[in-house]
């Protein structure tokens, strides 16, 4: 037996924001922090037989972010009049939410099949998206580069939605992980916090201003990205009809959104309201997932602590926070949809674990959570995601990648909502 997906082991870690009551540990030495650990990676030998990688299967990387790549982008930006420097943007060079997706297909007994799927570049629609924190720089922001952390993690989380969407997603100057373990407790108003949401804001501007073209736009935004998503859609759109009407749906995943106890709205947002049936649009999907109750000190679903001080949402009393289960808009139990890059340890770049989880939002003690049950019987082969940081992050690493397909099933679905112009 070779071990159980590397991804599901964490070779590597980010993908995390760090807004804890006491001081983060240090990673073990000798272990990078910088990629987003979703991936699968080598299965069990005795279930697909051995996996040697393939070539061609993996995704491309581009180095440290000085190849001729990114120099094709900053000319492409020039062209734009754009001072914005592009992860992803539809039609670029080397565009990393433009790679490869196709995917193998595991089932129960380890069976496997192949699926294909094709980027929908004529989409009338828009996604923005803001990626998780994934900087292992050493000062307090990241610089611009377009490294492979953030590559990798646009592939990871952001290239699928390529099949409902044209995906944009600008280079932001997010604070890194280093001040995030040495200064766990930074607030909203924190020089760094200011710095990040200043670079994202400048990028959303340059987007509405040079590309948008009053299309309307899913937003996109996971963890350190949800934190300052909140923020940017709390002062551009929220209060904005205009901009607000081309809004059709907000994915604000690890980020803590909230609202007053029993309501849709308040709270994060004051007109963009909560979900709450299928195809809805102009609305938001939020949760943060957990394999069971969280505990009391939880960085996620706990309103006015944790995650909820970085965006400036202090308030407990009289507040929770949202859950909505993208399974099953609405509230019921239902199965998940996960999907995982392979990193070159299956002939394609994709894997797909239908059949194995089952999510459903469920709320105690103060504390809201989309608790994720393995649904398999003990025969299945397949690996499953753990706790790799503690239960106080639960299963925040692959709170995008466990429920991948629901997502893209949800986005589509409020793209046809918001076409017939129903629900505005």
């Amino acid at each position: 037996m070779r071990g159980v997906i590397a991804g599901v082991c964490h070779p590597r870690r980010a993908g995390r924001v760090r807004g804890r009551g006491s001081r983060a540990a240090a990673p073990p030495a000798g272990r990078p922090v910088g990629l987003l650990a979703v991936g699968v990676l080598s299965l069990a030998t005795g279930m697909l037989g051995p996996l040697a990688p393939v070539a061609g299967a993996s995704f491309p990387h581009h180095g440290s972010g000085h190849d001729s790549g990114v120099a094709a982008r900053g000319a492409d930006d020039r062209a734009n009049k754009s001072a914005t420097v592009w992860l992803c943007r539809p039609g670029m060079p080397h565009d990393p939410c433009a790679a490869s997706l196709t995917t193998t297909v595991v089932d129960s007994s380890g069976a496997m099949s192949v699926e294909h799927a094709k980027d929908e570049t004529a989409s009338k629609f828009d996604c923005f998206y803001v990626y998780p924190t994934v900087s292992t720089e050493s000062t307090p922001n990241s610089d611009l580069r377009v490294q492979t952390a953030e590559i990798d993690t646009a592939i990871a989380q952001a290239s699928r939605f390529s099949t409902v969407c044209r995906v944009w997603a600008p280079m932001y100057r997010q604070v890194t992980l280093a001040r995030l373990f040495a200064l766990p407790l930074l607030n909203a108003s924190s020089a760094p916090s200011v710095t990040a949401y200043d670079s994202l804001r400048a990028g959303f501007e340059d987007y509405l201003r040079y590309d948008n073209a009053n299309r309307p736009i899913i937003f996109i935004g996971h963890s350190q990205g949800a934190l300052i998503l909140i923020r940017l859609l709390q002062q551009l759109v929220d209060n904005n009809p205009k901009l607000r009407q081309r809004l059709v749906l907000a994915i604000i995943l690890g980020g803590n959104v909230v609202v007053p106890t029993g309501s849709l709205t308040g709270g994060s947002f004051s007109h963009i309201p909560v979900c709450t049936s299928p195809g809805q649009a102009g609305c938001v999907i939020a949760y943060s997932s957990f394999p069971s109750q969280p505990p009391a000190s939880a960085f996620f679903g706990r309103p006015g602590q944790g995650v909820s001080v970085m965006a400036g949402q202090t308030a407990k009393i009289g507040m929770q926070v949202v859950c909505v289960n993208p399974a099953a808009i609405g509230g019921r139990i239902a199965t998940l949809e996960p999907f995982f890059p392979s990193e070159g340890e299956l002939p394609t770049p994709w894997a797909e674990f239908p059949d194995l989880y089952s999510a459903r939002c469920k709320t105690a003690d103060g504390t809201t959570w989309l608790q994720v049950t393995k649904v398999s019987g003990p025969s299945d082969p397949r690996p499953v995601v753990t706790e790799q940081d503690g239960p106080g992050w639960g299963y925040h690493e692959y709170d995008v990648n466990l429920a991948l397909g629901n997502l893209l099933a949800d986005t589509a679905a409020a793209e046809a909502t918001w076409s017939k112009g129903t629900h505005r």
